[in-house]
């Protein structure tokens, strides 16, 4: 339930806590009034309701999302852990993948994303072995049912070694047909430079960003980010480039993890760090884990490379739990990330960083920006960490919405068997 309740039509929420970053001040938390009128916000006016310092935020963007897998947990479990089970078993999950098998659970996360105040959602769409043929289209119906609500887009998922393949570009076509953006899983083939170029040469031809899933692993050896930096620079590729994860990055000598950080601020790389899912899966054995396999954001902040945050998957094989929430995102990036006690805009890289990098419309908490908000009761970082603000407000057009969350039983239709 709402921890308070908000009137209709014009009216201020007085003596709210905002991030000054997102108001054009400097510092961390200011007090603010914001007037709410004809669905934007405004200045000060009508009835004013006293919110105590309560805390406001714009509607998250959610970069980095796997719509296609979630929630098929029940039925496919990953049953040791690992990466490697969590591949193996989404594999083998491909078979279950129906039109109305994909559409009842990516729209169940759609509806969880925008119950917890979410506006804007990137997804990876498994595209390999004919996958394309039956995913893109839910994608498109689901993108048209969610217009007003979420804003859509989808990225292809295939590896490095599909380029070349009979297939590859005919995803590559759909990718073009659907407004996508082309994407690869990069990891250290042998020609996987060859791959790289030919990538990078079909999302030219089509007119396509790239996003790319990047060396998510904790062997050094892996440095398909800084090869994705080099081959930019060779080719002067004009369209935005996204890495994901970049684990390796942790475990590499510190000289050249940061000579290759170098390389991806000159090339104009965008960064994505998936923080639960990297913590879920990476150094996984028998013991206790060393390396949790969390990329450099702080190294990556101060050369200008935009860095963003996202949920990753949400109960399948690569990450048991989730529930499309950004404010969960937020609080365990602070804490894996140390995003506390150092710079105080990382609000950002949950909503202003992300939208620039997919070329979403741009939040913002100034006048005239569309009355799109989180309320929270939390009145600053420490209460805001503390709990998991499950009373929030969601308001959307100046209007607080409905946040019921659906039942995970509405989805036990799929796992039963004849």
């Amino acid at each position: 339930m709402d921890f308070t309740s908000l009137p209709h039509g014009a009216f201020t929420l007085a003596n709210v806590t905002v991030p000054a970053c997102l108001v054009g001040q400097e510092g961390d938390l200011v007090r603010i009034d914001m007037g709410i009128e004809a669905g934007h916000i405004a200045s000060p006016g009508g009835v004013a309701v006293d919110m105590r310092g309560a805390m406001v935020l714009p509607c998250f963007t959610d970069m980095h999302t796997h719509l296609d897998k979630g929630h098929i947990w029940p039925r496919a479990s990953n049953p040791d852990g690992t990466f490697m089970g969590a591949l193996t078993t989404v594999r083998a999950d491909h078979v279950n993948w129906s039109e109305d098998d994909l559409k009842a659970r990516m729209g169940f996360s759609l509806q969880c994303a925008w119950a917890h105040g979410t506006k804007q959602i990137r997804t990876h769409l498994d595209s390999a072995d004919g996958q394309y043929l039956r995913s893109w289209p839910v994608f498109s119906d689901l993108r048209e049912t969610w217009t007003g609500r979420i804003e859509l887009q989808a990225a292809s998922l295939v590896s490095c070694e599909a380029y070349g393949t009979e297939e590859y570009p005919k995803i590559a076509r759909t990718v073009a047909e659907h407004g996508g953006v082309l994407g690869m899983v990069t990891y250290p083939v042998p020609d996987i430079k060859e791959r790289l170029l030919g990538h990078f040469a079909t999302a030219d031809a089509h007119g396509l960003d790239v996003d790319f899933h990047t060396d998510e692993t904790m062997d050094a050896s892996s440095e398909t980010l800084r090869m994705i930096a080099e081959t930019v620079l060779e080719t002067g590729y004009k369209g935005r480039v996204v890495v994901g994860h970049c684990c390796s990055l942790s475990t590499q000598d510190e000289a050249r993890a940061l000579d290759t950080l170098d390389l991806c601020a000159r090339a104009g790389l965008h960064v994505v760090s998936l923080p639960m899912c990297n913590l879920y899966l990476q150094d996984r054995g028998t013991g206790t884990p060393r390396r949790r396999g969390v990329t450099l954001v702080h190294e990556m902040r101060a050369r200008g490379i935009p860095v963003s945050f996202a949920s990753d998957n949400t109960r399948d094989p690569f990450y048991a739990y989730g529930d499309m929430d950004m404010v969960e995102v937020l609080r365990e990036a602070t804490r894996i990330a140390h995003l506390d006690h150092c710079e105080t805009d990382w609000i950002k890289s949950f909503t202003l960083a992300p939208e620039a990098t997919c070329g979403f419309g741009v939040s913002s908490l100034e006048q005239r920006a569309p009355a799109d908000l989180v309320i929270f009761r939390a009145r600053d970082w420490t209460e805001f960490f503390a709990r998991p603000q499950s009373d929030r407000i969601v308001m959307r057009g100046g209007e607080a919405i409905d946040r019921k969350l659906p039942d995970y039983s509405d989805l036990d239709n799929l796992w039963k068997t004849s």
